[in-house]
C-alpha cells in the first residue's frame, strides 16, 4: 500500500542538510571540486591552494602571468563556478 504524502528523497536530503547547517560547506566543497572541470587541467597545474572564506574564493597560483590573465576574467570564472554548483556560493575571487 502506498502512502499519499510521499516526498522525493532528494528533497528530504536537502531539507536535512539545511536544518543541520551542512548545505553551505557542501556547496563550498562542490565549488572547489569544480575548479579543474571549469578551468581545465593546465591551470590546475599552476594552482597550489584553493579555499573559501566569507564567500570569497582565494586561489594561490605559482605563475604571475596566469594570475594576471585569470584576474582579467574573474567575473566569468565566478559565474561559471557558481553555475556549475547551481547556487551562488562565492561573490568574489582573489588570486594570490
Amino acid at each position: 500500500m502506498r502512502k499519499k504524502n510521499t516526498e522525493a528523497l532528494s528533497d528530504i536530503i536537502r531539507q536535512v542538510l539545511k536544518e543541520q547547517h551542512l548545505d553551505k560547506p557542501l556547496y563550498e566543497k562542490r565549488l572547489i571540486d569544480a575548479w579543474p572541470s571549469v578551468l581545465g587541467e593546465n591551470i590546475v597545474k599552476y594552482t597550489s591552494d584553493l579555499y573559501i572564506k566569507n564567500r570569497v574564493l582565494y586561489v594561490s597560483l605559482t605563475s604571475s602571468v596566469l594570475r594576471h590573465d585569470l584576474f582579467m576574467s574573474k567575473d566569468e570564472i565566478k559565474k561559471s563556478l557558481n553555475k556549475q554548483v547551481g547556487v551562488e556560493v562565492i561573490v568574489d575571487i582573489i588570486f594570490r
